[in-house]
């Protein structure tokens, strides 16, 4: 063979390679973006629920489908990063809690973001409307406005002669402010009078006690991951001050709260890989109903009561979904 024959052959042969290892090569599987907005140990069996249903419904790790979870710890400043990451990485969809989505709405407007545990998400601004979303957008509602309204009466059973409500939220999170808003309205139809105590960082948790002195009779504490992240703070501080406070997580009452009212979270997350499963099989997110939940649970710590030198009304223990002793 010719030696310049033998040179064509052999770029030929080169031109060919990449063609056969691209043809080699695995396909990409299918990736979703977790984004936990608090820690493990606070949010860690949402995830493990996720997975899990996830796995039921047809998608294995490491199989046909990759999960990148990330935990912002209840940093505000880590959902941008995270958000960011995820839009690097290219996953195919984004799954978070309600009170992040702003951060990762700003980050994509493409990738579809599966919200679980959102407050309000069409007064936030998320979706549309419950029924059409619309955008890249949609997920699960925990429409906690409408409960205000029977958490501030299981507070009444608990403090018969209640006038004065403080009121803790994050005030950097939308959903926070809406719940706050209601529960002020709530509250002055009921003739009592609200102190509103507003965080940002950890640090302030501290600062809002320490502000509160004799200002209050009870606390109203509004979910958020900065709370949830620091639950155990909260709980220690309100029983120091002799605060009975009243919360929307029964993850509160698990580590020494009072009483909590809202949806079964881990419920809510199992229903959240639904909509990854349907996004997944080529589903639309803005085509997908925004569902809210059927079921709330009321618990209550009889601890934490006694602790505090409150007795807990017969009825208010007939109701109870679950009773910590």
């Amino acid at each position: 063979m010719r030696r310049r024959e033998f040179i064509t052959l052999l770029g030929g042969a080169a031109a060919a390679w990449p063609l056969a290892a691209r043809a080699q090569q695995p396909a990409r599987l299918p990736s979703v973006g977790y984004m936990g907005s608090a820690t493990p140990a606070t949010q860690g069996q949402w995830a493990a629920v996720f997975a899990q249903r996830l796995q039921e419904l047809g998608w294995t790790e490491g199989r046909n489908v990759k999960i990148e979870v990330r935990w912002a710890e209840g940093r505000s400043e880590r959902f941008a990063e995270i958000a960011a990451e995820f839009v690097a990485l290219k996953v195919n969809v984004i799954v978070t809690s309600g009170g992040v989505v702003p951060t990762v709405k700003q980050a994509t407007s493409t990738i579809p973001i599966v919200f679980a545990a959102a407050l309000d998400p069409v007064a936030s601004g998320y979706v549309a409307s419950l029924a059409r979303p619309g955008g890249n957008i949609t997920g699960l509602s925990l429409q906690s406005t409408d409960t205000v309204g029977k958490r501030l009466g299981f507070l009444r059973e608990l403090v018969p002669d209640l006038r004065r409500l403080a009121i803790m939220t994050n005030a950097g999170n939308p959903g926070n402010v809406l719940v706050m808003r209601q529960a002020q309205g709530e509250a002055h139809m009921l003739g009592i009078e609200v102190t509103t105590s507003e965080i940002r960082r950890a640090e302030d948790i501290a600062l809002a006690f320490d502000a509160l002195k004799d200002k209050a009779q009870a606390l109203y504490v509004v979910s958020s991951p900065l709370s949830t992240t620091n639950r155990v703070r909260i709980n220690t501080l309100a029983l120091g001050r002799r605060l009975p406070a009243i919360y929307d997580d029964r993850e509160f009452v698990e580590v020494g709260g009072l009483i909590s009212y809202g949806p079964d979270f881990t419920n809510i997350y199992r229903r959240a890989a639904d909509y990854v499963d349907k996004i997944l099989r080529g589903a639309k997110p803005g085509e997908l109903p925004v569902e809210q939940p059927t079921k709330f649970d009321l618990v209550i710590n009889l601890t934490a009561a006694k602790a505090l030198g409150l007795t807990v009304p017969d009825k208010l223990l007939a109701i109870a979904d679950e009773v910590i002793e």
